[in-house]
């Protein structure tokens, strides 16, 4: 520590002739001693530090003081106080690399400055490895700018409160909605609600940005709310014009998978259940289940039943719900659909018609 008390001796003297340049050079100098040997220091070489660099920072530029906070702010045993006195520097070149880094602040540090400064410091904040919902309850309710970075912060922890907060903001912020569908944390429910609301274009951009493994759990939740808006819209299906239109193109020979497959790849999703149900011999009632569950084992069955192939049954999974399935359910249902026989397919549909409905939980 030679070294260090030759410096001391040097801050005397700056400190006393109020040389700008000489306590520059001499802050640069003990921060880097410090940083040579951080790792070795102990509780009071910590302390004498904080206490030298706390004098040298009095009254500096803030360029200065940012050189310093993006110097301290990775180091895990900072002198404190200095860390302290940077994250509450109203410059935010100042006050950023601490807050949005350094392990010397607290939870109440944090919601302490996220109460009172602005929003450049609300945003280093939020870039942090971690945040507890404690303070992402203070970021959600003061501000409406850095949401869009804390909801893609995938450290962050949040409330139910302030996840109901970023729901309702999010109905109005088609970014801010594909953010929080995006994060395996949001609750079931109130996932579900946010896609009810959510455009078609924020559906699209998260399903094909969402990792692979995300992806089956986002799809089973859009499918569970589009099921429900299927089952539960306001206007029943009237399914009387497919059917006769149905009952004269199997009259003329003309019902067969191509047609099923047309029919599924329009949109025409009455025609689709209509003709699906005639190539099965089942009532139309029968095959809306089929086609409303949300497994497709009841699909696999009725197509494997009526002696369709691959190309039908995959043309009706794309088409059932207004979310195609996945690459990695579609490959799961092409092996379900390889392994079941006709034979065992018929048996089941049979015992199916005879009870009144279709249960694919017989598979299982």
């Amino acid at each position: 520590m030679r070294a260090f008390s030759s410096i001391i001796d040097e801050l005397e003297t700056a400190v006393q002739n109020r040389s700008d340049g000489q306590r520059v050079e001499i802050l640069r100098q003990v921060t880097d001693l410090f940083l040579g040997g951080a790792n070795q220091f102990g509780h009071e070489q910590i302390a004498l530090f904080g206490g030298v660099l706390e004098q040298l920072t009095q009254r500096l530029e803030a360029s200065v003081l940012a050189e310093l906070s993006a110097k301290l702010a990775p180091v895990e045993n900072a002198p404190e106080a200095v860390i302290q006195k940077l994250a509450r520097h109203d410059e935010i070149t100042v006050a950023g690399p601490v807050l949005s880094q350094s392990a010397r602040l607290s939870e109440s540090d944090l919601v302490e400055i996220a109460k009172t400064k602005g929003q450049g410091h609300l945003g280093a904040i939020s870039e942090r490895a971690r945040l507890a919902a404690v303070v992402t309850d203070v970021l959600v309710e003061r501000n409406n700018e850095v949401l869009n970075k804390l909801t893609r912060n995938q450290g962050a922890s949040f409330s139910n409160t302030g996840y109901d907060t970023l729901a309702k903001r999010a109905e109005t912020d088609d970014q801010l909605a594909e953010n929080l569908g995006m994060r395996m944390d949001v609750p079931p429910q109130l996932l579900q609600a946010l896609v009810i609301k959510a455009s078609e274009d924020v559906r699209r951009r998260l399903l094909a940005s969402a990792p692979p493994a995300s992806q089956v759990i986002i799809r089973q939740k859009l499918n569970q709310v589009a099921g429900k808006v299927l089952r539960d819209a306001g206007m029943p299906r009237d399914y009387r014009r497919a059917e006769a239109l149905i009952a004269k193109l199997h009259a003329d020979n003309k019902l067969n998978e191509a047609a099923l497959v047309g029919f599924a790849e329009a949109g025409q999703y009455e025609e689709m259940v209509a003709a699906l149900a005639k190539l099965c011999g089942a009532p139309v009632d029968l095959i809306v289940g089929v086609i409303q569950n949300l497994r497709y084992d009841g699909v696999l069955v009725a197509c494997k039943s009526a002696d369709l192939h691959w190309p039908t049954f995959c043309a009706i999974l794309n088409k059932r719900f207004p979310q195609a399935p996945s690459a990695q359910e579609m490959e799961q249902a092409r092996t379900d659909f390889l392994k079941l026989s006709g034979a065992t397919a018929k048996r089941m549909f049979r015992f199916w018609m005879v009870r009144g409905t279709a249960n694919p939980e017989t598979r299982r």
